[in-house]
């Protein structure tokens, strides 16, 4: 039983590019994955992806570009203000500007310079760089 299928996703990507792969199988699906990866495309750290309908849960299909260094999920899933985004980007990212915090916010799954942008708070989700 999966207890946390984001955090299985973000592990299989993160295997997919230490080992050079050029495409992952993520399963089962959701839409808060979708969200994610999504993001994750918009900020150029994976080529495209796609749903794959297998009659059970369903499955994506990532095609990989090889720009991941490292990404996870960030447990537990803390509350932040729009104020505070600096703090976590000091804890989770190697550098100022380098790579992007995941959020889900009442705008949507967004980065944490959109949610600057905008001004809104959140949960954190995830980390890539």
């Amino acid at each position: 039983m999966q207890s946390d299928p984001l955090n299985d996703a973000m592990s299989i990507m993160k295997n997919a590019a230490v080992n050079g792969q050029s495409e992952c199988i993520i399963q089962p699906s959701s839409k808060l994955i979708g969200c994610v990866l999504k993001v994750m495309q918009d900020n150029d750290y994976i080529n495209q992806f796609e749903y794959v309908e297998d009659g059970r849960a369903g499955k994506f299909r990532v095609l990989m570009k090889g720009a991941i260094n490292n990404c996870g999920v960030i447990k537990p899933r803390y509350s932040v203000k729009a104020t505070d985004l600096d703090k976590y980007e000091a804890r989770y990212l190697p550098a100022q500007d380098f790579g992007v915090l995941i959020l889900t916010t009442t705008a949507g799954v967004i980065t944490q310079s959109s949610a600057k942008k905008i001004g809104v708070g959140g949960k954190l989700l995830a980390f890539v760089y």
